[in-house]
């Protein structure tokens, strides 16, 4: 009877907090929210703009295109809250929005999160969603969700392993027996592939170009390996010699030698995971290979590039994008199987 009312009033939810984007999944229901991690806010205020609804896609939108009077901006960098008035505000919002409700019991709730971050952050992330209207939480890294959410054999007496490649973090974990062997946790991954771009053109063009163009020339031409027909694409910015707007055309190639850096630095973070794995664990994934999550994975020959550097098979999961949240909401689910290794806070406290 108590858990009928708590269905019915009060919808546990799964939230994968990321840096770039934050996407809110209900057991039964699927996702139900997923919307850009930007707030816009007054300059020097920490009041939402827009009488507090300047918050997901309708603040993405003012990204780089703000008047001087208010500012767009990121509460989190590399999965980390940076700032967490806006965060909680952020969350405040989201949770709503996704329930449907201003007023009623807590939501139990279940947070994705890097595996990267301190003891601290982690009572931050505890401390903004409490704030923002969570009632029973817990955390989950990201690793342990995505694989649990490609519907790896995690419980199995069997390496699984994913590679998670989000905005802020790449997470690489080998599970057996439903819990995590190796992991490893790196601060490079969308949001670096978007800086390097813009760094390469300043470059290579003397062209500035914002975070959002980059990551749209990613999307329309990026590449980790070499593809079969490469592409151009005409991209606009501030021709940084003389002060004025002007276009270049970008290609793939030029594209794909930008982003080496941080690919080489995803691919030594899976070796290094590889190499804390016992023998027979690495002689599973010999033949089980690595599973890719996460809109990282959606650059097109990454499962490629990565195969032929690690020697391993790859591939990209199913809706890689919204693996993580799934897995959450799996976990969420069915709580007594998957419990253990959850963070309910109570260490912390």
């Amino acid at each position: 009877m108590l858990t009928w009312i708590r269905k019915r009033f009060c919808a546990d939810m799964a939230i994968d907090l990321g840096t770039t984007s934050t996407q809110i999944g209900m057991p039964g229901e699927g996702i139900r929210l997923d919307e850009p991690s930007v707030v816009a806010v007054p300059r020097g205020s920490h009041r939402v703009a827009g009488r507090g609804a300047a918050v997901g896609k309708l603040a993405y939108q003012m990204l780089g295109r703000t008047p001087e009077g208010i500012h767009a901006v990121r509460p989190l960098r590399h999965g980390v809250i940076s700032d967490f008035e806006l965060c909680e505000a952020m969350l405040r919002y989201f949770i709503r929005k996704a329930s449907g409700r201003t007023s009623g019991l807590r939501p139990r709730v279940m947070i994705a999160v890097p595996g990267c971050i301190t003891a601290v952050e982690r009572r931050a992330v505890f401390n903004s969603a409490e704030r923002a209207g969570a009632g029973r939480i817990w955390l989950i890294d990201e690793s342990r969700a995505a694989g649990i959410g490609a519907g790896l054999p995690v419980s199995e007496p069997l390496a699984s392993m994913v590679c998670d490649i989000g905005g802020g973090t790449t997470e690489v974990a080998v599970m057996s027996l439903a819990d995590v062997v190796s992991s490893q946790s790196i601060r490079t991954a969308g949001d670096s592939m978007d800086e390097t771009i813009i760094r390469y053109l300043r470059k290579r063009y003397s062209l500035r170009i914002g975070e959002q163009s980059a990551e749209h020339l990613k999307v329309a031409i990026g590449s980790a390996a070499p593809l079969d027909h490469e592409m151009t694409h005409e991209i606009s910015g501030l021709d940084t010699a003389s002060g004025i707007p002007r276009k270049a055309l970008v290609t793939s190639e030029e594209i794909r030698e930008a982003l080496y850096e941080p690919l080489e630095e995803i691919v030594d973070c899976v070796r290094r995971t590889i190499e804390r794995c016992q023998p027979e664990l690495i002689a599973d994934l010999a033949d089980t290979g690595m599973v890719l999550t996460g809109g990282g994975a959606l650059l097109r020959g990454i499962d490629r590039y990565l195969s032929q550097h690690l020697g391993i098979p790859v591939r990209v999961a199913d809706s890689p994008r919204t693996t993580v949240t799934r897995g959450a909401m799996i976990c969420l689910d069915h709580l007594d199987r998957w419990k253990t290794g959850l963070d309910d806070g109570q260490a912390s406290l």
